[in-house]
């Protein structure tokens, strides 16, 4: 008997005909034998829904008291996903209960609409998998130490699902999606893309944070950190295909690089649309001051992606970051209110037109001139690269955005991800 951990997107619990579906699947893999805990995001549309409600109310300040009461609203939508999945796995003659965060004690900080899993209390979930329940906890949501409801941030299902498992040692984690695994890149995109059968902890890690949505990277990262057993297949397969297909379905996430994997130089393109770049022009040159400019940045909770500072020219110099577009406006007004003024003659320009198009793969460690031959395709398709960023394993830079799905194409025929793995 294995512990086995299911995770259901938005779009898997979008109508109760899928519910029902999901339930089949669920009371399958609960029949052969295992004991299964179940994290379903909310209903698809559903937390859209409730928050443009609220933006509707909202008087346009937003802050801590505003977050908390976000944080309250968009939280229903995964308790009511629970509920009616508990009931069809019941209809299914399964017994089963579905708990909310806050009772299953997903405890997190009060970061609200972007909280993190700090523990998780799994005693009441261990009894009641031991009664022989099905356990469905909702995804999304814990609770602080003053018992606020919290949320994970769009896409926190994921990581839920993950934490738990962790926390539960389960053998698996499955993150049943509307898609079949992970790509080589957006099939949407690129209509080349290929699903690949493994991918390494280290590759996914990156591919999530630079724009693949396949995954949230804090899953991702709950993954890596607890060694957990990471598969993502796609749940419109028919919920009665063979169980031990449905096992070796999808793309599994792995830890260890094996004689086995698909060895090629790069594994994925990653992209992101969600980029703006900001530029503060003319600041003094002197130490301190990416802290100075940055600081202000980090205390408001917005995070920073690629950071270039110029050369020095007359004891000042041009410092550029990005941000996620939606922090964009607030770090401007923010950078203007509380440091423009402390730097003399500064200023600040941004642009808000821009993507990040990234090369991926753990090959790259041993293979010289990547990064080169990236920069010569996207030459060749006469596209400028404004910003760039490097590690070990993966390459970005920041171009104009209208080039975005030219450079993803070029890029992904250049490395041959369009032919099938050796």
């Amino acid at each position: 008997m294995a512990l086995i951990v299911h995770k259901y997107g938005g779009t898997s619990m979008g109508s109760t005909e899928r519910i029902r579906n999901v339930a089949k699947r669920v009371a399958k893999w609960a029949r052969a034998g295992h004991q299964m805990i179940v994290v379903p995001s909310a209903m698809s549309g559903e937390t859209n829904r409730l928050l443009g409600l609220a933006k509707e109310l909202a008087s346009g300040k937003f802050g801590d008291d505003h977050n908390r009461e976000l944080d309250m609203l968009a939280s229903t939508g995964e308790q009511a996903s629970s509920a009616l999945l508990a009931i069809a796995l019941q209809a299914e003659g399964l017994p089963s209960v579905s708990y909310a965060g806050w009772q299953v004690q997903v405890k997190t900080d009060s970061a609200f609409t972007k909280a993190r899993i700090e523990s998780i209390d799994d005693e009441r979930v261990r009894s009641d998998l031991d009664a022989g329940k099905v356990v469905v906890i909702t995804g999304f949501q814990g609770v602080d130490e003053a018992g606020n409801i919290t949320t994970l941030g769009r896409g926190g299902s994921d990581t839920s699902a993950v934490a738990i498992a962790a926390a539960m040692k389960a053998n698996e984690c499955l993150i049943y999606t509307d898609v079949d695994g992970v790509y080589t890149t957006d099939p949407r995109v690129e209509p080349d893309a290929r699903r690949l059968t493994t991918v390494s902890f280290e590759e996914m890690l990156e591919m999530a944070s630079l724009g693949s949505k396949v995954l949230q990277i804090r899953s991702v990262e709950f993954a890596g950190k607890y060694k957990v057993p990471l598969r993502v297949l796609s749940s419109f397969t028919p919920w009665d295909i063979d169980i031990n297909e449905e096992a070796k379905s999808g793309t599994l996430i792995t830890f260890e690089e094996d004689e086995n994997m698909e060895q090629a130089v790069v594994s994925g393109i990653a992209f992101n649309r969600d980029e703006a770049k900001i530029s503060v022009l003319g600041v003094p040159d002197k130490p301190g001051i990416a802290y100075h400019i940055l600081g202000a940045i980090a205390d408001a909770n917005i995070e920073v992606d690629v950071i270039i500072q110029n050369l020095s020219k007359d004891g000042r110099t041009d410092f550029s970051f990005t941000v996620h577009r939606n922090d964009y406006a607030k770090a401007v007004d923010l950078l203007k209110a509380k440091v423009l003024p402390t730097l003399g003659e500064a200023d600040i320009v941004g642009d808000t037109k821009i993507c990040k198009v990234s090369i991926v793969g753990i090959g790259m460690r041993s293979h010289v001139g990547v990064a080169s031959k990236m920069f010569r395709v996207l030459s060749e398709e006469g596209i400028n690269i404004q910003m760039i960023s490097t590690s070990e394993i993966k390459t970005s830079v920041v171009i104009d955005e209208k080039y975005m799905e030219l450079a993803v194409r070029a890029l992904h025929k250049a490395f041959d991800l369009d032919q099938p793995a050796a």
